[in-house]
């Protein structure tokens, strides 16, 4: 039996789907108008991993994942650029799927943008007003009225008068109240905007993915996913804007992955400590990335350093010397052994990747003492089933970049060194090598190498 820690009840629940053997999975995605940065990364690698163990688990999984393609950073950026929106928005939406295939992210089985959903807002927006929930401002806006909703704040624990009281909320004259939220804003001259019913705008921001997970998925739907940063407001206004259109549950199941801090302060550009995806995998392999993410646990705070990520590297580096030497001829798992039955216990426990992570280690020294090709075989078809250790070891220990050196020649030369005692010189290639980043490995079978 899954179970998944619930943000809306606060605690673990056993999994039970809305349709036998189906999931339905609604994730917030990305709003491009750069390139993704590591926390985005955490959520593209926590919510594949959430879609490939409930696709391992015996479930049809259908995972949307948005995409915000206006809003107004967008637009912002488009004018700063001198650059259409629909240029700049789609040249990042490359890049962004450039980042998640280096990370062994699998495609969501929808991707939606938002501009391509307008008449689904339009529709639920209409609806909210017809029910009280909404109204047109004097500017020509649309607002949402919190108060019209009596269960605001049940995600996130906040009460209206702890909101009134203590959150900074945009101050609009042309709002009721002050923690209304803008549901359509009117035509603003030099801003893309669409025809609707109460005159030409654009949409709000958490009216978006209320549309697109109800037109893919149902107003009914099995989880719903994002970053801790979207608890509030967002995900509280979209089932405040879902639940009082379609008077039913938005989402069984509400899950959010912990921040991303960066040498334990918040990642930010005005401290000069935010990381692209881009940039992290100039320094580091892709998989080591994917590695660090998933060693902690996904609600659990993430700490990104160079030190973590070349921790995490010699860790994975491990993993693959291993299953160096083995020759795997399936992928079949032997559900009874103790080790992959801790694996699954770990992974039906809120997807609880660093436990299952521990697992593999475990699986790890039982290989290097007994030399088991069966348990590296497991080893192996466990880190699969988490987007791990899918590549031939020796790809992944040598790396992919060019070297300078001729490096078997310096081997044999070293060997021939060693032969005549002639350690100095031995210690001297050993040494040259190093400085290239190359690491020798003198084994039973004879001197084998990698990558540092």
């Amino acid at each position: 039996m899954i179970k998944i820690f619930n943000t809306l009840s606060k605690k673990k629940e056993i999994f039970k789907s809305i349709q036998k053997g189906q999931v339905s999975i609604y994730v917030c995605g990305m709003t491009v108008y750069d390139f993704c940065h590591i926390g985005h990364a955490r959520v593209m690698v926590i919510f594949d991993v959430v879609r490939r163990w409930l696709d391992f688990s015996g479930y049809k999984v259908n995972y949307v994942r948005n995409i915000t393609d206006i809003d107004d950073k967008i637009i912002a950026r488009s004018i700063q650029n001198n650059e259409s929106i629909q240029s700049l928005t789609q040249r990042y939406i490359d890049e962004m799927n450039t980042d998640a295939k280096s990370l062994g992210v699998i495609s969501p089985s929808r991707e939606p943008k938002a501009t391509e959903h307008i008449k689904d807002m339009l529709s639920i927006i209409q609806i909210l007003i017809e029910k009280q929930h909404a109204y047109i401002a004097k500017n020509g806006d649309i607002f949402y009225s919190v108060r019209s909703f009596s269960e605001y704040g049940k995600l996130s624990g906040k009460s209206i008068e702890d909101l009134r009281a203590g959150e900074r909320v945009d101050i609009d004259q042309n709002k009721h109240d002050e923690l209304d939220f803008v549901l359509w804003k009117s035509a603003k001259p030099n801003e893309p905007n669409w025809d609707s019913p109460w005159g030409r705008g654009r949409p709000g921001w958490h009216i978006e993915c209320s549309a697109m997970s109800s037109h893919y998925l149902g107003h009914h739907f099995d989880i719903h996913g994002g970053g801790q940063d979207l608890q509030f407001p967002h995900h509280e206004n979209e089932i405040a804007q879902s639940e009082a259109a379609y008077e039913c549950k938005m989402a069984n199941y509400w899950m959010h992955n912990g921040f991303v801090r960066v040498d334990d302060e918040k990642m930010s550009k005005s401290l000069g400590n935010f990381f692209t995806i881009r940039m992290v995998l100039e320094q580091f392999d892709p998989e080591v990335v994917r590695f660090f993410i998933l060693r902690a646990h996904y609600r659990s705070p993430l700490n990104y350093s160079n030190a973590h990520l070349d921790d995490a590297k010699l860790a994975l580096q491990r993993l693959y010397v291993t299953l160096r030497g083995f020759k795997i001829e399936n992928l079949e798992v032997d559900w009874s052994h103790p080790l992959a039955l801790k694996f699954r216990e770990a992974m039906d426990d809120d997807f609880n990747s660093s436990e299952a992570i521990s697992v593999l280690f475990e699986l790890a020294n039982e290989i290097n003492k007994n030399k088991s090709s069966t348990l590296a075989n497991m080893l192996k078809s466990l880190g699969k089933i988490i987007g791990l250790l899918e590549r031939d070891p020796e790809i992944f220990l040598k790396g992919d970049k060019k070297i300078s050196l001729d490096i078997n020649a310096l081997i044999s030369q070293r060997n021939e060194a060693k032969a005549n005692k002639d350690f100095k010189e031995a210690d001297r290639i050993r040494s040259l090598l190093l400085e290239h980043a190359v690491v020798l490995e003198d084994t039973p079978q004879g001197t084998i190498w990698r990558k540092e």
